[in-house]
């Protein structure tokens, strides 16, 4: 008698995936304060392949709060603080079993030093959850999704001031209080591990605030570990009953050559990526991280109880997928760790489709932690053309099956994938390019990159594509 899974588990999570700094827009009303993610712009002047968010310093960021002359499209998103019930309809006419989407850090803390939340942003999640709910759907939250407070980069330095663990501490046990009964999974910070190319995005640390950004990134990310530990552990004991999760993005680079040297350059280069996950899934700083550090000249400051607070760790690991990177000697050496693949297609953004490399890291995951895994975040940017009133995305719907049918085949080699999330499955603003062209969704939305259209929304071909996979939990 096999013991080979046939297929997915009966109770499997379809969903799809969005978050509220790139959908939500709304970004002045009901309390709501400025967020990193409000400074994010989008020109068109700049080529595609640095279109990624930057390392911005104090002088960017005081002009980009003052500013009118630029776009800045996050704040605008697709409306969904207004649409979210029309929106939500139309993901359930899909099938999905669950929806994943984030809670606005300056929604409920608008400058996120305050002692007590702000009401009037409660009470949007408050119906939000609620109207996932009534449509069939599962509600995973996002504590932090890249929506710091920019207050807390001005007034403090991001991440990098400790100040920040109480700050966002205080966040999660209001979010844990008010939703315990309605939402069972959360994930405290997206894509962790991000500190290159969403550096600012992600930690809030202006570049000229610090002496030595590198070791600022790696001092933000352990305050920011420590902080997700006090928020697990205050979950834990106050309800039992909830599921909470890490993420990373990605994961483990090949190396480019069979070179022992790019070999053992690529182990090293992977570990500082396993890093983030080993920490709040085991509990603590492992060795090769410490020698990471000392190669670089980078010093780590524990403060009292910090060690104590990393002892208590996630329910289950997740991770975004989007493409699989390579890495040699010479340019791990050189700071330069990974770069594309060769060997691969890519999207006109430069992202390799890599199907097996789904596949390859679900068994990595899975052999290291041996714990439950969602996969958080997986889809293709395109640009999209409106023919007939219908879009014929053939490109998509060929990039999802053959990634879900190796997610099929890890579950055969005996991972415990519980969940998929289709990231965007409604078009939304995007994180790296603040452009609305480079679309994902199942939904499109009539909206150009400087926010003009009928924002009507229109089903695409994928969206009845995906419908039959859900019905067929994924057979078909």
């Amino acid at each position: 008698m096999s013991r080979v899974p046939t297929g997915f588990p009966k109770d499997f999570l379809w969903g799809g995936a969005i978050a509220a700094n790139q959908a939500e827009g709304a970004y002045d009303v009901d309390g709501k304060g400025l967020s990193v993610a409000d400074i994010n712009e989008f020109r068109a002047d700049i080529p595609i392949d640095q279109k990624s968010n930057r390392e911005l310093d104090t002088k960017y960021i005081e002009n980009s709060i003052k500013s009118t002359n630029h776009i800045f499209p996050k704040r605008w998103g697709i409306n969904f603080y207004h649409t979210y019930k029309e929106d939500l309809k139309l993901l359930a006419g899909m099938g999905l079993k669950t929806f994943r989407t984030s809670i606005a850090w300056t929604r409920i803390f608008p400058n996120g030093d305050e002692l007590e939340p702000n009401e009037a942003g409660l009470k949007f999640y408050d119906d939000l959850i609620d109207e996932i709910i009534k449509n069939g759907m599962i509600p995973m939250i996002t504590v932090s999704h890249y929506e710091m407070p920019l207050h807390l980069t001005t007034a403090y330095n991001g991440w990098y001031s400790r100040e920040l663990i109480e700050f966002f501490t205080r966040f999660c046990n209001v979010l844990f209080d008010r939703y315990h009964t309605k939402v069972k999974y959360w994930i405290i910070i997206n894509q962790i591990n991000l500190i290159g190319h969403e550096s600012f995005n992600h930690l809030g640390i202006a570049e000229d605030k610090v002496e030595n950004l590198m070791e600022a990134k790696y001092q933000g990310v352990h305050n920011e570990m420590v902080a997700c530990g006090h928020a697990t552990k205050y979950a834990h004991e106050n309800y039992p009953n909830l599921q909470i999760g890490m993420m990373l993005c990605g994961g483990p680079a090949y190396s480019a050559t069979a070179k022992p040297e790019d070999v053992f350059a690529t182990v090293r280069h992977n570990q500082m990526e396993y890093f983030f996950a080993d920490v709040l899934l085991r509990g603590y700083y492992p060795g090769y991280a410490f020698r990471y550090f000392d190669d670089s000249g980078i010093n780590i400051k524990f403060g009292e109880g910090d060690e104590a607070a990393l002892k208590n760790t996630a329910d289950f690991m997740s991770f975004s997928y989007y493409y699989t990177r390579i890495c040699d000697a010479d340019s791990f050496a050189n700071g330069n760790e990974d770069h594309r693949n060769p060997q691969l297609d890519a999207n006109p953004w430069g992202w390799s489709i890599d199907p097996v490399g789904l596949r390859t890291y679900l068994n990595l995951f899975y052999d290291r932690y041996q714990c439950p895994i969602y996969i958080t975040e997986n889809g293709v940017g395109y640009y999209d053309k409106l023919e007939d009133g219908k879009i014929h995305d053939t490109y998509r719907i060929d990039y999802l099956r053959s990634h879900i049918e190796q997610m099929k085949e890890a579950i055969k080699d005996g991972v415990d994938l519980r969940g998929y999330y289709a990231w965007g499955p409604i078009d939304i603003i995007s994180c790296s390019s603040s452009e609305m062209s480079k679309r994902y969704g199942f939904i499109f939305v009539d909206q150009d990159d400087y926010g003009e259209g009928t924002q009507q929304r229109i089903r695409k071909d994928s969206y009845y594509w995906y419908k039959k996979v859900i019905e067929t939990n994924g057979e078909v």
